[in-house]
């Protein structure tokens, strides 16, 4: 990726973030960026391809994000999962809260623009690639239904932290008590 299109695309993520899905124009992104106006619309020539280059640009934060965190992870260690998982849904709602927060406005995108969906589903499939295996080495009998659930609990926990922050936050123990159910399931 050429540094002035990551520089505009880690742009919109912030605009995206920070104001939500009206806020994402070409001109908000070329201010936020520092470049002249235009610079956006020149790479990206419509919202369209805008809003499709932020989904991959969040799709290549988050990712380095999960394997930056999961690079040591002994397998099979209920507790190290979970606290990698717990460290990284912080990470998510405190330094990479407008990351998350962009996420989430291309989530609701994606209700109405059902050409979204694909390329979330992709990033889902690459990230289950990634945690289904995981799961197998912690005993889950089902991974591909298990990573599922735990997605879905981390999906809940980030909303619920980013709507109403708690400062007692304590996810480890909500996805280790997820995790030893699956086992015993």
């Amino acid at each position: 990726m050429t540094d002035r299109r990551q520089l505009l695309l880690d742009a919109a993520i912030r605009v995206l973030g920070t104001g939500g899905p009206r806020q994402l124009t070409h001109r908000a992104v070329d201010a936020e960026a520092g470049l002249p106006e235009g610079s956006a619309s020149n790479r990206f020539r419509t919202r369209e391809a805008l809003v499709t280059g932020v989904f991959d640009r969040l799709v290549e934060v988050e990712t380095a994000a999960w394997q930056r965190l999961a690079a040591d992870l002994p397998p099979g260690d209920v507790a190290a999962f979970a606290a990698v998982v717990g460290r990284l849904i912080r990470e998510f709602t405190d330094q990479q809260r407008v990351v998350t927060l962009a996420r989430y406005a291309l989530f609701v995108e994606a209700a109405v623009r059902p050409d979204l969906r694909p390329a979330i589903e992709a990033a889902r499939a690459r990230l289950a690639g990634w945690g289904e295996p995981l799961l197998a080495t912690l005993g889950s009998a089902d991974p591909p239904a298990h990573f599922r659930m735990l997605l879905a609990l981390v999906d809940g926990l980030l909303s619920n932290q980013l709507a109403s922050p708690d400062d007692g936050f304590d996810p480890e123990a909500a996805v280790a008590t997820l995790l030893r159910g699956l086992r015993a399931g």
